[in-house]
């Protein structure tokens, strides 16, 4: 039993020794391939170990051989940049939570990343690696790498951590501390930065970085010597970039020493950051300049500060405007000392840039905003200031040097001072001016009154009270008119005003207008006498003392008087002429009449009084027992001025001719052709009584029954009734009864629609309801006198009618009714009235040919004022403008500009300014715009389109700030004008994007949607 027993235990020892030897041998064989795959590994023969390692990994069955062997197949999965390298990773450290290789993969592969520059794939495994089981070596590295990391992407709080470890170890404590200098450096920690970089700065693959850097630190330590010292001997082993910003340290240190000369060259020679400098550059190398006095350089380099909303862009603009005006560039002075006025970052320049920007503005004019606004604005915000005196004497200057009286009567009104009541006086009396030259006679008149309630300048209430009796003439009221210009005659200031010298001729005029003859002559006589220098007002003086003589019965004197006028040859001869052979008539010189009339036919053929002369000469001829000869001329009337309101005159006389020849049958026929083409006239009336008479003598009373009843405006048996009515309104009329006349003539007008005064009836209404501003009442009425055929009412219709349609701007109506006026009017003034609102209606309705052949009729003219002169040739230079012949509105605009005042004037002067602008002359461009800003500053759509221009002027100038900063000022201040908003917007956003290509302070503009 214990054989067997012994033999049984031998036999199992037996077969575990076996097994035990086949376990042994493969374990061998395992551990002989991991070696193979580890030198592999380490050989960075990664693929191969790689493969190695995932054979071996099968056939094991050690959970420590499987555990390495994941982690080196995770491992060279990372070095072999495979993309499922990370869940590898994962996979092992999840798969063998208790492999002392854990933590080593997570070194291992932050290192690897970090060796090869991937620092944010190493930041990932550095956070997971436990830093408390490195050895001390393995941790110097791990704190080296992982603040190297943290620096790479500027976490600099995390960088100094680990850095600051490791600032004294052997291996990494150089690096650690140029690393920690630098950003220190960065943070502008420049002490603690120059501490570190001295502390490497012995130490050669620094010494070329540091050299920069440590000029850089100098230079903001504000140790310039050193800087410069530095950097000039770091420039020699420079490249280009390099030199620049060696340059830009030297240039500035110069600059802080105030060493301004020295500095230029090293400024001038910076090149920028990526090509461009900023808005800081240039002031360094301006103020540089301005200090060396060199004014124009320094103006090139401020005015490329664009943008600039900083302490050193202020300083900048106030140097930019001293600079102009040491150079008397004043315009370009304003707008840089308003825009250092904005700014409030230094308070001291501040306000000297606002007292010269208000000295300023007084002096040249301002774009802007009234000259009194600006120097009001000063004295409110420094009340105390040193100039206070000097700057209210400019103030009360301003109201009448910058023309724009509207403006400053806004701003006087409620001051109550003695200078801002003398200046209050002043504005109110210019104002009223310009309204009295517009036609707005009632206002003008409230503010000449103001004006004279001031009483504190004598000269100026002389004028006022003047300029009031003008304004009264004006409105008709002539009984004030006469006693506002003998008021203004008693003034003793009154002598040395320029009203004075006319004020006889005026006084004579009102006499006129009030029918006193006797005293209209005795001041044109006084004025004649006094006046050698105004030849049209002599010429009409003359004239009118003639008329005043005519109307008085006093024909030799008038002879004389119209004799002058003739001899003067000046505007109205044909007036002239024709009334002193009508005075030789009624004189008794029937031959010197015919003979005067005869030549006057002959030497004015196209006056307007030769349908007049023609009728008179026909009468004078009837009196002269001449009765063919007479025929003759009234056939030659109705011939060549068949519109006349003479021909119904002449055709009845020739009716009249024949009547009393006993030829009745001709004398019917002139008679009744009378009464059925001049229906409603005093011709037709007097034309109706006589056919009646002829038929009552040839007893064919039925006859005229008969014929009569073909006319629809008289009934025989109304006629009575007819006339009596009538007779009632008109007495209202001459009574001036203006309500009851309106109400009367209405009547009439109702009862008899066709009556025998219905012509008359209708003339009269239309005046009442027109003078009583009710000008649509009115319409109709005209339309009924200018419907029917010429007559003695038709011309002032033709006027009337044609003003009330151009009020309410309806040029199409406007338009046939003054080519009538033209045509039929006997008055001159009547004929360039005609003229020039045709033109003007041509032109709104874009007529532009027509609009400008009646400019040239008017200016044809030989008695128009400045106002129609330069009206007619703006009409020729806007229609010039809309067909693009820009050289003949060029010609146009220079006649404009002699002779046109108010928002006229201001559109000539701006394209004078623009046509100087299209030839290259931009300066000269920009003279006529400070011109258009001081004298013309009340028409803002002008200014705001000339600083356009003088920003356009000033970009073809190569000075970007000017013209920016008149563009950004346009925008802000004339947004009432969109037109010109979109314009100034487009050209800001152009010159800006331009601008941005070499500063790069200036932000490109997105384009405006509007």
């Amino acid at each position: 039993m214990l054989k067997k027993t012994v033999l049984s235990l031998i036999f199992m020892l037996g077969v575990f020794l076996n097994g035990y030897a086949q376990q042994s041998e493969a374990y061998t064989n395992h551990l002989v391939d991991y070696q193979k795959a580890l030198a592999l590994y380490n050989n960075g023969q990664f693929q191969a170990a790689q493969m190695l390692f995932k054979e071996l990994k099968k056939t094991v069955e050690s959970d420590e051989l499987v555990s390495d062997c994941d982690y080196y197949v995770a491992n060279c999965a990372v070095r072999l940049n495979q993309r499922n390298a990370d869940k590898l990773i994962e996979d092992f450290v999840e798969n063998h939570p208790t492999s002392t290789k854990r933590n080593s993969a997570f070194l291992d592969v932050a290192d690897y990343y970090f060796s090869n520059g991937k620092y944010a794939y190493a930041k990932k495994w550095y956070d997971r690696v436990d830093e408390n089981s490195l050895s001390r070596n393995e941790r110097d590295k791990f704190s080296f790498n992982n603040g190297y990391v943290a620096f790479s992407i500027k976490d600099f709080k995390t960088a100094r951590k680990y850095l600051s470890r490791v600032e004294n170890s052997k291996e990494y404590g150089s690096q650690a501390k140029y690393y920690i200098g630098f950003m220190a450096y960065e943070t502008d920690d420049y002490q603690q930065a120059n501490t570190y970089f001295d502390q490497v700065s012995d130490q050669q693959k620094y010494q070329e970085n540091l050299s920069y850097y440590q000029a850089d630190l100098n230079f903001k330590l504000g140790n310039f010597d050193e800087a410069i010292k530095l950097a000039k001997a770091q420039l020699p082993k420079s490249n280009r970039d390099e030199i620049s910003e060696l340059d830009k340290i030297i240039g500035e240190s110069y600059f802080n020493q105030k060493k301004y000369a020295e500095a230029i060259p090293f400024l001038t020679d910076y090149q920028g950051t990526k090509g461009k400098w900023n808005n800081t550059d240039y002031y360094q190398l301006g103020y540089a300049y301005y200090k060396q006095g060199d004014f124009d350089k320094a103006i090139s380099e401020f005015n490329k500060i664009i943008d600039g909303n900083n302490s050193v862009a202020q300083n900048a603009y106030y140097h930019l405007g001293e600079s102009y005006i040491k150079l008397n560039k004043k315009q370009e002075a304003l707008n840089a000392f308003r825009n250092a006025s904005q700014m409030d970052f230094d308070l001291k320049i501040q306000e000297d840039a606002w007292l010269n920007y208000a000295k300023i503005s007084y002096e040249i004019g301002n774009p802007y905003q009234s000259i009194p606004q600006v120097i009001t604005t000063y004295l409110e915000k420094y009340p105390n200031t040193a100039h206070k005196e000097e700057i209210e004497i400019l103030l009360i200057d301003s109201y009448i040097t910058s023309k724009n009286y509207q403006e400053a009567l806004t701003l006087l009104e409620g001051k109550r001072s003695f200078a801002s009541k003398e200046a209050y006086q002043k504005v109110t009396f210019y104002r009223g001016l310009e309204l009295y030259n517009e036609g707005s006679y009632k206002d003008a008149k409230l503010l000449f009154d103001k004006s004279i309630k001031e009483a504190i300048n004598e000269a100026y209430t002389a004028r006022a009270t003047f300029w009031k009796a003008e304004t009264d003439y004006s409105l008709s009221n002539y009984n004030e008119a006469l006693v506002g210009f003998r008021q203004f005659q008693q003034f003793s200031a009154a002598q040395t005003t320029p009203e004075y010298k006319n004020s006889d001729y005026n006084i004579a005029y009102t006499y006129f207008k009030q029918r006193n003859y006797t005293k209209s002559s005795e001041l044109f006589n006084k004025f004649i006498k006094g006046n050698n220098l105004d030849p049209v007002r002599l010429n009409d003086a003359y004239l009118r003392l003639g008329d005043a003589h005519f109307v008085s019965s006093n024909y030799s004197a008038a002879i004389k008087a119209y004799e002058k006028a003739v001899n003067m040859i000046k505007v109205d001869a044909d007036y002239a002429f024709f009334q002193k052979t009508l005075s030789e008539g009624y004189e008794g010189k029937a031959s010197e009449k015919i003979s005067g009339l005869e030549e006057f036919i002959a030497k004015y053929p196209k006056s307007t009084l030769r349908d007049d002369a023609m009728f008179e000469l026909g009468n004078s001829y009837i009196k002269v027992n001449k009765p063919v000869d007479a025929m003759k001329m009234y056939d030659r009337l109705s011939r060549e001025s068949p519109k006349s309101a003479f021909v119904p005159k002449a055709l009845l006389r020739q009716g009249l001719v024949h009547y009393n020849a006993s030829r009745n049958d001709q004398a019917l026929d002139k008679f009744k052709t009378v009464a059925s083409n001049y229906p409603n006239t005093a011709e037709a009336n007097q034309a109706v009584s006589t056919v009646r008479l002829i038929y009552i003598d040839l007893g064919r009373v039925n006859e005229y029954a008969s014929w009569v009843q073909t006319l629809d405006y008289v009934a025989v048996t109304d006629a009575d009734l007819d006339i009596a009515t009538y007779e009632s309104a008109e007495k209202k009329y001459l009574d001036n009864k203006t309500d009851d006349a309106i109400k009367q003539f209405n009547g009439y007008l109702n009862q008899f629609p066709k009556g025998l005064n219905s012509l008359p009836a209708h003339f009269y209404v239309a005046q009442l309801y027109f003078k009583k501003d009710l000008k649509e009442n009115a319409m109709p009425h005209y339309q009924a006198v200018i419907n029917k055929n010429s007559n003695e009412f038709t011309e002032e219709s033709l006027s009337r009618l044609s003003q009330i349609y151009l009020d309410i701007k309806d040029w199409s109506e406007a338009i046939p009714v003054l080519k009538r006026l033209e045509k039929e009017a006997r008055f001159p003034q009547n004929v360039v009235y005609a003229q020039s609102n045709l033109m003007k209606a041509n032109y709104q309705l874009n007529k532009y040919d027509e609009a400008v052949s009646y400019a040239e009729k008017v200016l044809q003219q030989s008695k128009i004022d400045n106002k129609i002169t330069s009206d007619a040739y703006v009409i020729i230079a806007r229609s010039a403008m809309k067909t693009n012949d820009e050289s003949r509105a060029k010609t146009a605009y220079a006649e404009v500009e002699k002779t046109a005042t108010g928002e006229t004037a201001a559109e000539a002067f701006y394209f004078k300014a623009y046509f100087e602008n299209k030839d290259g002359k931009h300066e000269v461009s920009n003279v006529t715009i400070q011109k258009l800003a001081k004298d013309f500053s009340g028409y803002k759509y002008y200014s705001a389109k000339g600083l356009i221009l003088m920003a356009k002027n000033y970009h073809a100038l190569n000075d970007a700030f000017q013209a920016t900063y008149i563009l950004e000022s346009v925008i802000e201040n004339f947004k009432d004008y969109k037109d010109v908003v979109v314009e100034a917007q487009s050209t800001l956003t152009s010159i800006k994007a331009e601008q941005a290509k070499t500063n790069a302070s200036v932000q490109e503009q997105e384009p405006s949607e509007d």
